[in-house]
């Protein structure tokens, strides 16, 4: 049975109601004005609140406005009962987060339709919630371990080969073993310090100093830095010959730590998830007093319910294709670009093309 909360300070009103909700099974609960009714609500946290507008000492919009800025309540539906239904009141109140208003008198059908209908709401949104984080859990479950494994395995097999049976390799074979355990390494730290750095961008997210101070960074010898950092990448991936660049120098409201690290991981994306042969297109312009970057590769695509549900730990058909990584790359570029004041758009055909683009202020 749902719990509902009346916040309404007309005592024959509140009984009104309250007898009404307990005639159709639900459990109700009475505040006789806003203050009671905050404490209320953060003590049983009520599946949903019907909260008058007009109220001595706290009235609704204070409530609401209390009740969506502490995290234990923010996200009950609420609705208001109201005699005053003014455009610039109803306007208000939706900016403070209110799902519904009922204007007083109402009938017992209208309040109740209105209830069922923010309840069914609520209930999707939260099954849709719970449905996201099973994923979350499970893609996490599923690549972290084997994200850790893999290099490990490498680094302590071959390491423990070269120190137990040195003497029967040639010099040949303990570099090319060195080499293996290199590449595991840097694989490793490379996980660990997108990890840290994806957390990092979290918590500065829920700073505004911190997002303050990036935005007002500032680069200016963008094609330089680009272009140098895309050729170390393509080398890396020996796809030099598939790296092509247009690119227009321009100043960008970013440092140059973390243009490197958005270029990085788009080009990481772009090499990893098509063929070598087929082009990769970096390019850099100027558009209405904003600066774009975009990387263009010919590879897998990606559908538009994919690009949808880009965040952090999320990769897409994992199960059909071997692939490394925990899926933080596009969730670290989306996060930078968001908090420098800049937005991420995905153009994807399946199987055809990917264009990843980053719009970021001049």
């Amino acid at each position: 049975m749902a719990k509902i909360l009346v916040i309404e300070d007309e005592a024959a009103i509140r009984e009104n109601i309250l007898d009404l909700l307990e005639a159709e099974n639900f459990v109700s609960l009475g505040a006789a004005n806003g203050k009671v009714g905050i404490k209320m609500a953060i003590e049983h946290m009520p599946d949903l609140i019907l909260c008058d507008m007009m109220m001595p000492e706290i009235d609704g919009h204070g409530v609401l406005k209390a009740l969506r800025s502490e995290p234990l309540t923010a996200t009950i539906p609420f609705i208001f009962l109201t005699a005053k239904a003014e455009k610039t009141d109803i306007r208000l109140g939706m900016e403070l987060g209110a799902d519904d208003y009922i204007t007083k008198p109402c009938t017992p059908q209208e309040l109740l339709k209105a209830v069922a209908i923010r309840l069914e709401k609520h209930k999707a949104i939260s099954s849709q919630s719970q449905k996201k984080l099973d994923d979350l859990r499970s893609n996490i479950s599923t690549s972290l371990p084997h994200e850790l494994r893999t290099p490990l395995n490498a680094i302590l097999g071959f390491s423990e080969l070269i120190l137990s049976e040195y003497k029967l390799f040639e010099e040949a074979d303990i570099l090319e073993m060195v080499g293996h355990i290199q590449i595991s390494g840097h694989r490793l730290y490379r996980l660990i310090q997108n990890f840290l750095l994806y957390t990092d961008l979290e918590i500065s997210a829920t700073n505004p100093e911190l997002i303050k101070e990036m935005r007002n960074s500032k680069f200016s010898c963008v094609e330089s830095l680009l272009s140098e950092k895309a050729r170390q990448q393509a080398k890396l991936a020996n796809r030099i010959d598939d790296l092509k660049l247009s690119l227009q120098n321009s100043s960008v409201a970013i440092d140059s730590v973390k243009l490197t690290k958005v270029l990085e991981e788009l080009l990481d994306n772009a090499f990893k998830f098509s063929s070598e042969g087929t082009p990769v297109l970096v390019s850099v312009w100027v558009e209405n007093q904003k600066f774009i970057l975009s990387v263009k590769d010919e590879g897998r695509g990606m559908t538009s319910e994919q690009i949808s549900q880009i965040e952090a730990y999320m990769q897409f058909e994992r199960q059909l294709y071997q692939q490394a990584g925990l899926g933080l790359g596009l969730a670290i570029v989306k996060r930078i670009t968001e908090l420098h004041g800049g937005n991420l758009k995905i153009d994807s055909s399946p199987h055809q093309s990917t264009i990843v683009s980053v719009c970021l202020p001049v």
